[in-house]
């Protein structure tokens, strides 16, 4: 049995790691170099880096940032926000990162998936979507709506169409991030993640609403998730990745063990 992977998420903005609710009322957490190493060292699969403003902001992503998480830690990461096109991505993985995320971008330009895919392979290329639960199902018949520009605006994307969409095109990799679930704390929106992960062929990483070990148990066992993104309940100090990971094995959660 394949085991789960366990990603903290880091949300940067001007250098500095930041948490809100739905991206909004955010805290300064840190320096996302230190954190970074903290969570490697505690047993960490991935790392995900989303610099938050870039896309709204319409400015590059932090190359120095990346070089030195790649200095920090040697596990796979990925990175996104800020990307414009394959030179971005190309300086992104020389600097260090092993996977592009797109999600504003792809959308706005669909192709890209498919040129990333043809220049760096389908493993470096990661569709991030941000649905959000809507009601009118003539136009979304999935009971989502792809937004974009972190949650800022909404496109006429159903949810499941994209992330088929995306497969073809060439993405390797899927993370859901729930809108209505974001930094809630109250658990992963676990309809939604299965409604993709049953229909398509690629992993898919469950993400928006971690708050307790049980809450990833029931996306790895509910919603066929194949990793899980955490934030806010590391972040806090309430738990710790060693702690979550012998949880998951208690609950009979195949999770990798790096020693």
């Amino acid at each position: 049995m394949l085991t789960k992977r366990i990603i903290p998420c880091l949300d940067i903005r001007s250098r500095r790691v930041t948490k809100g609710v739905r991206f909004q009322h955010n805290v300064d957490l840190g320096d996302p170099v230190e954190m970074a190493a903290r969570y490697y060292a505690d047993g960490c699969d991935e790392l995900v880096f989303y610099d938050i403003t870039a896309s709204a902001e319409r400015r590059a992503i932090d190359i120095d940032m990346v070089a030195a998480v790649a200095r920090a830690v040697h596990i796979p990461f990925a990175v996104g926000g800020g990307i414009s096109g394959l030179d971005d991505m190309r300086r992104v993985l020389l600097a260090g990162a092993e996977k592009i995320s797109v999600n504003s971008l792809a959308v706005t330009n669909p192709q890209i998936i498919a040129d990333g895919a043809k220049a760096f392979g389908s493993q470096c290329m990661v569709l991030g979507m941000d649905p959000l639960a809507v009601a009118d199902r003539s136009r979304f018949p999935s009971g989502y709506q792809i937004t974009i520009r972190g949650f800022r605006e909404r496109t006429d994307l159903d949810a499941l169409e994209w992330a088929r969409r995306a497969e073809r095109l060439g993405a390797g990799e899927i993370v859901v991030n729930s809108v209505d679930a974001d930094g809630t704390r109250q658990g992963y929106e676990l309809g939604l993640t299965r409604l993709i992960a049953e229909n398509v062929g690629i992993p898919v990483v469950a993400s928006g609403g971690a708050g307790c070990p049980a809450h990833l148990a029931a996306v790895f066992r509910d919603a066929h998730a194949d990793a899980a993104i955490i934030a806010g309940m590391i972040h806090s100090g309430e738990y710790t990745i060693a702690g979550i990971k012998a949880e998951l094995a208690q609950a009979g959660i195949p999770i990798r063990k790096r020693w």
